[in-house]
């Protein structure tokens, strides 16, 4: 090794000690987690873990010390950190022959760690299909290893381990750790408990001590809904906490105004802006309150499109002022609760940027209006670069510079990792990036990661996640959210409540589309279990065998499952059940918007989600043993009003 890198080693490391050092003293002085000068005010943009005492070492980042760790770093580790790369397996050094084949033929190395190690990584993104997300234990060993690797290698800085656990639709870790309800049916809670002046930045309120990770329902001047949405997203931040992952991309403050959106849906709150910012703003709380970062997303807004940016270039075609009325809301609420980070989306918005580059790679959308406009001081991460969306107007070559150029701090999940991180160099090298503007980015991750404690406690500490992740407190949690979010949307004859107690006979069938995560369902089957746990005598049946089997049936129970316009399958299930003279109970498990595409049943339910808490939630409302209180978060045209729900006398 030559004196000028052992000297560089040595100062890094004097660094690291003296930003971990810096966490411990400001823990013990009380300082807040905005640093120099202690906490953030509400409404500056400074991120904040929304908990005014009781925090655990490293809350606050020490700017100087930070900088003379970024002083102390080479340029090709300064880039390394602001990638968030996919590395597959379920070992950082053991993974399973395919999936380090899969590693060597994109990164040209076999194992996770040595790909951290390869490229400086700032952050890995664990994903089910990389086989990063087996169960709990396992995803603790795979970050504690993760997380050996980044302290040997290079700067020694910690990683920053991510994932999309939104709950509901989109869940990257299944049982045995909590699921909990989604957005949209978290909406439904909302609308049935919130009395008026939830909106803004969704009330008061910090969470509890730290040792406590169910939370409360006091929730000050928050309603009772907006309170179990931060205890949902507080459980949730506890438990990835424990299995080593600090950044979840969540929550969706996208304002889903539209029934045809293909990709958001029940990501969203719902339609109803003021509604979505506070409930934004109370999982902000609770997901930080739990020593996660939070991340708002898909910036300016993905609510009113009809082309998924998985797969094409959506176009956003509200004014400015309709932006400011319907889309800014939610995100301003985020940055005035102290969101961590905010992640861009890949659409185009003529009304904010006419020049047809996707927000990701809009300077004026990203600096002009997320950092100027709102005030927004914490990190900003991409959507995936491997999304079409951002790849259509230029090659992947150019992206990850231009995503810097307008303002992004962190680069997730390039397609060809090894290009990107070269051509964020040469631009660099010819001057295109400065390194002051690399090193600006740099300096807002390394805080982020201060704020959460990982140069303090970057290892999972030994029984943490048996402690913490899928334990009965949190399980019965989950089902006490789940409990005022299913919407009883008609009942015209009476049909329900059934009586369990005459032990009436149910068909389930429909529509089993797979699980998010891969460890539930299917619904129909769990749907009559659960009924057959309360009273009723419950089959499933698929649905060739349904119409056959529906007659001696008290009712049959159809679950729909995003019917579309037109001749459809679903459509035509229900008409023959319909036909057979017997009690049609028609449960929409993933959008609402399945009754208006239907004839009339006797009974009309959403539940918003298709998992296994959700299921459970609907059959005790079908039973009778839970009154159904939730309200719709979305319209849906032509039958049902925002906030429309009803009960039973």
């Amino acid at each position: 090794m030559s004196y000028q890198a052992s000297r560089r080693s040595l100062l890094t490391a004097a660094a690291l000690a003296a930003v971990s050092a810096a966490g411990v003293a400001s823990y013990a002085a009380g300082r807040g987690p905005g640093g120099e000068g202690g906490g953030p005010r509400p409404g500056d943009g400074r991120p904040d873990d929304g908990r005014p005492g009781d925090r655990p070492p490293g809350r606050a980042p020490d700017r100087a010390a930070l900088r003379r760790l970024v002083a102390g770093m080479t340029l090709e580790e300064k880039v390394g950190q602001l990638f968030v790369s996919r590395a597959y397996g379920h070992s950082a050094t053991d993974p399973d022959p395919a999936d380090a084949e899969q590693n060597q033929k994109l990164f040209g190395v076999r194992t996770a760690a040595e790909l951290v190690s390869r490229y400086h990584l700032g952050g890995i993104i664990y994903f089910s299909w990389a086989h990063n997300t087996r169960d709990p234990q396992q995803i603790a060993e795979l970050s504690a290893a993760l997380q050996r690797a980044a302290a040997g290698a290079g700067s020694g800085v910690p990683l920053l381990l991510s994932t999309d656990q939104e709950h509901g639709a989109v869940a990257r870790i299944g049982k045995p750790a909590t699921l909990l309800p989604g957005a949209m049916a978290l909406g439904a809670r909302h609308g049935a408990g919130a009395t008026g002046g939830t909106g803004g930045a969704g009330g008061a309120g910090g969470e509890g001590g730290a040792g406590s990770s169910t939370g409360s329902t006091d929730a000050g001047s928050d309603s009772a809904a907006t309170a179990e949405a931060r205890r949902a997203a507080r459980i949730a931040g506890a438990e990835l906490a424990a299995m080593g992952i600090r950044q979840d991309y969540a929550p969706v403050a996208d304002v889903n105004v539209n029934p045809a959106n293909p990709v958001i849906g029940v990501r969203s709150f719902g339609s109803d802006p003021q509604a979505v910012a506070a409930l934004v703003a109370a999982q902000v709380r609770g997901y930080q309150g739990a020593g996660v970062a939070a991340t708002a997303k898909h910036f300016p807004g993905h609510g009113d499109t009809e082309t998924d940016s998985h797969v094409g270039l959506p176009v956003m075609r509200h004014s400015r002022a309709r932006w400011e009325e319907l889309d800014e809301p939610p995100f301003r609420a985020a940055v005035e609760a102290g969101v961590d980070a905010v992640m861009t989306a890949h659409i185009v918005f003529p009304a904010l940027d006419p020049s047809g580059d996707p927000a990701t790679l809009s300077r004026p959308i990203v600096t002009g209006i997320l950092r100027e406009r709102l005030g927004f001081r914490g990190v900003v991460v991409t959507d995936a670069l491997d999304m079409a969306g951002v790849r259509q107007k230029y090659g992947d070559d150019r992206v990850p510079v231009l995503a810097l150029k307008a303002g992004c701090d962190q680069l997730l999940n390039p397609p060809d990792l090894g290009l990107a991180h070269r051509s964020v160099l040469a631009a660099v090298e010819a001057g295109e990036l400065t390194r002051a503007r690399i090193e600006e980015s740099v300096l807002r991750i390394l805080e982020l990661k201060a704020r959460r404690g990982l140069f303090d406690a970057a290892h999972t500490a030994a029984g943490r996640t048996d402690a913490l992740v899928g334990i009965p407190a949190h399980l019965t949690a989950a089902d006490e959210i789940a409990a005022g979010t299913t919407t009883l949307l008609a009942n015209p004859v009476k049909l329900l409540p059934l009586d369990p107690a005459a032990a009436p006979r149910v068909l389930v069938t429909g529509t089993d589309p797979a699980s998010p995560s891969g460890t539930t369902g299917p619904p129909t089957a769990v749907l009559a279990r659960e009924l057959t746990a309360l009273g009723c005598r419950a089959t499933a049946a698929a649905p060739a065998r349904a119409v056959a089997a529906a007659p001696g049936n008290a009712a049959v129970l159809v679950c729909t499952y995003n019917v579309p316009e037109g001749d459809d399958p679903q459509r035509t299930l229900v008409k023959e059940l319909l036909a057979t003279g017997v009690p049609v109970v028609l449960v929409a498990i993933r959008n609402p918007y399945d009754p208006a595409r239907l004839p009339a049943c006797a009974a009309e339910l959403a539940t918003y989600t298709w998992t296994d808490v959700e299921m459970r939630a609907a059959a005790r409302v079908v039973t009778g043993a839970v009154r159904p209180t939730g309200r719709l978060p979305v319209p849906v045209p032509g039958r049902y009003p925002l906030g429309h729900g009803l009960s039973y006398d």
